[in-house]
């Protein structure tokens, strides 16, 4: 039996599912990761596995077991339209071991939007796993699956990020992640023994480094993130005094 990654005294861990033969392929750019990191920071939540497949049901089904069983949360994206190849519901109904059944209420809000304009193809979008919950907010109406730690989300973009704060409502805030950052105009590996130092020195803290090429402004973004705010501020400020004159070209 799989564990879930946190410990008693760690933060939540979640774990993203993308699914869609396009982006595989290369047809469409995936783009809600980033939205769902950012929020996910945000409420105290670490992001820990993100897992892209085709529109497979079997396979969704295999990977919907394995990462709800290892995460405290897990959001799939992708497959949740009319079409012929959008079996997410199939596949998350199946990792469950439950039918695929026609929600009432769904049914009920398509035929209320589409009036005589309804199809077969409209109320397809009205299917769930059995036993799934139907989330909203006061102000977005339009429902999100949810069955036990699983949250069913589509695949457009503007749809999804629509759907952010339901999830934000439901899952609720902890203490968050915070995150600030230094710019300068040094390489990475004049860098690295002045990183080298600050993680050994504050091993609570995540720095990361990230170099660019074309900005005339920086040439080297660093990152330290944490959930102690005081914490992470020493580390970013304690790299900062290590650096020559001149530098860093900016600090957030």
């Amino acid at each position: 039996m799989l564990e879930r990654m946190v410990s008693s005294d760690g933060p939540r861990t979640a774990a993203m599912l993308v699914i869609g033969n396009e982006l595989l392929t290369g047809k469409v750019g995936e783009a809600n990761l980033p939205v769902l990191a950012r929020s996910l920071r945000g409420l105290g939540i670490l992001l820990r596995r993100v897992v892209m497949v085709l529109d497979d049901v079997e396979t969704i089904a295999r990977e919907v077991r394995a990462l709800s069983a290892a995460h405290d949360w897990l959001f799939t994206s992708g497959g949740v339209g009319p079409t012929h190849d959008d079996v997410t519901i199939e596949g998350v109904a199946r990792a469950f071991g439950v039918d695929v059944v026609a929600s009432r209420e769904m049914t009920a809000m398509l035929e209320a939007h589409y009036k005589e304009r309804l199809t077969e193809g409209h109320l397809r979008m009205a299917r769930i796993p059995r036993g799934a919950t139907l989330e909203t907010t006061a102000e977005i109406r339009w429902p999100t699956i949810l069955i036990r730690n699983t949250w069913v989300m589509p695949g457009v973009p503007e749809v999804f990020l629509m759907k952010i704060p339901v999830i934000e409502a439901k899952v609720g805030r902890r203490e968050p992640f915070v995150s600030y950052a230094v710019y300068t105009r040094m390489d990475e590996g004049d860098l690295k023994p002045l990183l080298d130092g600050v993680v050994a020195a504050f091993p609570g803290v995540e720095v990361g480094s990230y170099p660019k090429w074309s900005d005339p402004a920086y040439r080297t973004k660093l990152t330290f993130d944490g959930r102690d705010d005081r914490l992470v501020l020493r580390a970013r400020d304690a790299f900062v005094a290590t650096l020559p004159p001149g530098e860093p070209q900016r600090v957030d």
